[in-house]
């Protein structure tokens, strides 16, 4: 079974400090998610290895 993680980050759009939920299962999450304040599009990639986040990058949607 797998758990889920939580990154937390700051929105690019509205510099409030929120987070996302990650599959620990996956090794390659890549997709956009809206942010739970301001609403706007945000392109999230993480890398996870072995349960643990390698990289995280959260940037606005061009």
């Amino acid at each position: 079974m797998h758990e889920f993680i939580e990154v937390p980050f700051v929105c690019p759009y509205c510099w409030q400090r929120v987070s996302i939920l990650v599959d620990s299962g996956i090794s390659l999450f890549d997709g956009i998610e809206d942010c739970e304040v301001c609403c706007n599009p945000i392109e999230f990639r993480v890398v996870i290895e072995e349960g643990e986040v390698l990289s995280f990058d959260a940037r606005k949607v061009l």
